[in-house]
C-alpha cells in the first residue's frame, strides 16, 4: 500500500509540474519599449498633413503646416541642447486653422518619396502591442488625438490617445484594446499591427482659427516574446517566401 501510494503521489506531482510548465510557456511575456518615431527629422520617410474641408487657405498661408522646432519636453530629455546641430533635439510642430468651428480634423501621416511621387507609408509595429504613448504639447485647447492602426485583415482601428486640453507638454498614453486582433489561431500565429496616421479632432465649442500643437517621441510598449516549437522556422513569413519563391 505504501509503495502504491508513493507512486500515486509521484504521478500527481508530475502531472502538476507538466500542467504548470505548459501554462507558464503559454503566458510568457517579454515587454519592451520601442520608439517608432522620434520626430527629430532623421527618419527615412517624411511627415505630411491634410485637413477637413473648412481648413483656412489664403494667398499668404494654407493650413495645415508642419515644421521641426528645437523644442522638447524637459521632463523627458532635460535641458541639454547638445554641442552641435546633430545632437540637438527637435519636435514636430503642427499649425492649423479652420474657417468654422465644428468637428474639424487634421491627419498627420508618413510618406515615402519614390520617382517624384509621395506615397503613404505605414510603420510596422514590432511584437504584440499593449500600449502606445507620445509627448504632446497642447495650448489648453479642447481637442483630442487618435491613433489609427491597421490589423492583418486590413481593418483600420482608431485608438483615442487622449485630450490635449492642458498647457505645455504631457505624455499621453492609451492601451490597445484586446478586440484588435494581433494574432490568429493558425500558423504563423503572430500578425501584428501597422501604424497609419494621427488625427487631431477639434470640438465645436472651441476656437479653431489659429492653433499650434507639437509632437515628440511616439513609442509602444510591446510583447516581443514568441513561443518556439519544432518546425518554428516553417512559420516564418520571410523563410516561407524564400523557399517558395524558387519554385520547382
Amino acid at each position: 500500500m505504501k509503495q502504491g501510494s508513493f507512486k500515486i503521489i509521484c504521478l500527481i506531482i508530475w502531472a502538476c509540474i507538466t500542467v504548470f510548465s505548459g501554462y507558464g510557456q503559454e503566458n510568457t511575456i517579454s515587454y519592451e519599449t520601442r520608439i517608432l518615431e522620434s520626430f527629430n527629422g532623421d527618419s527615412e520617410y517624411t511627415w505630411k498633413a491634410t485637413a477637413s474641408r473648412f481648413t483656412t487657405k489664403t494667398d499668404d498661408i494654407s493650413f495645415p503646416l508642419l515644421t521641426y522646432v528645437e523644442a522638447w519636453p524637459i521632463a523627458a530629455f532635460g535641458n541639454n541642447r547638445g554641442s552641435n546641430a546633430q545632437e540637438t533635439l527637435r519636435s514636430l510642430g503642427i499649425r492649423g486653422g479652420f474657417n468654422r468651428r465644428g468637428y474639424n480634423w487634421i491627419d498627420i501621416y508618413p510618406v515615402l518619396s519614390e520617382d517624384d511621387e509621395e506615397n503613404p507609408y505605414e510603420i510596422r509595429i514590432p511584437g504584440t502591442v499593449r500600449s502606445i504613448d507620445m509627448w504632446v504639447w497642447g495650448s489648453n485647447l479642447k481637442y483630442y488625438i487618435e491613433v489609427y492602426l491597421r490589423d492583418y485583415q486590413g481593418v483600420v482601428h482608431a485608438v483615442k490617445l487622449g485630450d490635449i486640453s492642458y498647457p505645455g507638454w504631457k505624455n499621453l498614453r492609451a492601451n490597445v484594446p484586446n478586440n484588435i486582433p494581433q494574432t490568429k489561431r493558425i500558423l504563423p500565429a503572430y500578425t501584428g499591427l501597422d501604424f497609419i496616421k494621427f488625427r487631431i479632432w477639434t470640438q465645436p465649442t472651441e476656437k479653431v482659427d489659429n492653433f499650434y500643437i507639437y509632437f515628440k517621441q511616439f513609442r509602444v510598449l510591446t510583447d516581443t516574446f514568441q513561443s518556439l516549437y519544432d518546425g518554428n522556422d516553417l512559420a516564418d513569413p520571410q523563410f516561407i517566401e524564400q523557399i517558395w519563391s524558387n519554385g520547382n
